[in-house]
């Protein structure tokens, strides 16, 4: 694992927790330090057993976040440009999928780019390429410190707003609502 992301992965880490889980309001299935016996799959390249996820090192655990996290999605990007934008986008990513949170990204770039003066809308396809990089620079130069402040709001909107229609379509799911908001959305 690369130095630079030690200290993203470990408040990561501190966050998910460290103990196995297999809650039954917890859609994810057997988790440890946050990873699902599916991510736990999909970064092997194989089919994963409960004893598996059971068995997880930290040490696998901080390298799977950073390739499934960080650096495929190409969050290691967007923290290069903005570390609190990175960070915030890096951590929704671990909670709500990569792809989400890419598009959370995209859609608030939308939003804040006065019909298309500044830079073209971006597709919603939570690809953190080229273009949505450029966009990011370009609302930066433009609004500067407070438009970071800004972005970061309105991303942990969108979050905030993602978990309650989640409880909002699976009563289940009110079990994990308040833990999402206390860990996840700072304003």
């Amino acid at each position: 694992m690369s130095q630079p992301y030690d200290e993203i992965i470990a408040g990561i880490i501190l966050r998910e927790g460290t103990e196995y889980s297999d809650r039954p309001e917890d859609r994810g299935g057997p988790t440890k330090f946050g990873l699902t016996i599916k991510t736990l799959a999909r970064y092997r390249g194989l089919t994963a057993t409960v004893q598996d996820v059971q068995e997880l090192e930290v040490q696998e655990a901080r390298a799977i976040y950073e390739k499934l996290y960080i650096r495929d999605p190409e969050f290691d990007q967007i923290l290069g440009l903005n570390q609190p934008i990175g960070l915030e986008v890096i951590d929704t990513g671990v909670n709500c999928g990569v792809v989400t949170a890419g598009i959370m990204l995209q859609r608030v770039l939308n939003a804040f780019n006065m019909k298309g003066q500044h830079y073209h809308n971006l597709k919603l396809d939570g690809v953190c390429g080229m273009k949505t990089r450029r966009a990011l620079m370009i609302f930066l130069a433009r609004r500067k410190r407070e438009g970071e402040t800004i972005m970061l709001r309105a991303l942990n909107a969108l979050q905030g707003e993602r978990y309650i229609s989640i409880a909002e379509r699976d009563e289940e799911q009110e079990a994990n609502v308040y833990g999402w908001f206390r860990t996840r959305v700072v304003l």
